[in-house]
């Protein structure tokens, strides 16, 4: 068994583990039904869910305003971490604004993105932008940081620019910090997401629909069946993104450990 068979192992047993106790502690009548129902009904809700198409609805709406958060995310922070990693006068200079807007948290910018941007998709996605920029941005600074020195100093003894040092040995030796970047973002945009619809109480999604089950009688099983989505998209979307750092990066430390067992 490599690596990472043993870690989905030790994760699957975590979840069995987590199930039984929630399901032994409310089937003993520890907690009461109305705060803590078996996990088993929770479990039964959110598969009833997958045949709700207003749910779906809600989830693709959420998923689209992720989409476009991380996206957009992207489009920004790589070009201005290049920028600052490879300029030093251009960091110093905007060192303390960046250093001022990054522990700002996101959720506190809800009332003022509502009051300038309305309520709709468009409060989300500036939102979820914001939020992920700074992972993306601070891992291509460090990325190219960790650039070979000799690689860009050979192409600068043949007689390369600037840019095309960039393009040739920094962008590619910082895709991978790039692409975790990407991948620690994208759970912060997701959390963004729903955190945004909940708090916000407007438009579609489903931070939407848990807001609203927490505000129903006996709504405490919709609530947990809705964060159980919410889980399984997180899982689903980290998963993907790993299996696509695996296969574009295979050469970086983290990959190497797969060998002929992961053939």
């Amino acid at each position: 068994m490599n690596d990472r068979q043993e870690r989905f192992a030790l994760g699957a047993l975590g979840v069995l583990l987590a199930f039984g106790a929630c399901e032994a502690v409310s089937r003993a009548g520890l907690v009461r039904r109305n705060y803590l129902p078996p996990a088993s009904e929770v479990l039964m809700r959110a598969v009833e869910l997958a045949g709700d198409a207003v749910f779906l609805d809600g989830i693709a709406a959420t998923l689209r305003a992720w989409a476009l958060g991380l996206g957009l995310a992207c489009a920004i922070a790589v070009p201005v971490g290049l920028v600052l990693g490879s300029v030093p006068v251009v960091d110093a200079a905007v060192r303390a604004i960046v250093e001022f807007l990054r522990p700002l948290p996101s959720v506190a910018l809800i009332p003022l993105v509502s009051l300038l941007l309305g309520s709709g998709t468009e409060t989300k996605v500036a939102l979820v932008t914001y939020a992920s920029v700074w992972p993306i941005l601070f891992n291509t600074i460090y990325g190219l940081g960790e650039t070979d020195p000799l690689a860009k100093d050979t192409l600068r003894a043949f007689g390369f620019g600037r840019l095309a040092v960039l393009l040739r040995v920094e962008l590619p030796g910082t895709a991978p910090f790039i692409a975790a970047g990407i991948r620690i973002s994208a759970a912060v945009a997701l959390i963004l997401a729903v955190a945004t619809e909940i708090l916000s109480g407007f438009g579609e999604g489903l931070g939407i629909f848990i807001a609203q089950a927490g505000l129903a009688t006996d709504g405490t099983r919709d609530v947990l069946a809705g964060v159980v989505w919410a889980g399984a998209l997180g899982l689903v979307i980290n998963g993907a993104l790993e299996w696509g750092e695996r296969r574009l990066f295979p050469w970086t430390p983290g990959r190497r450990g797969g060998g002929v067992g992961d053939r």
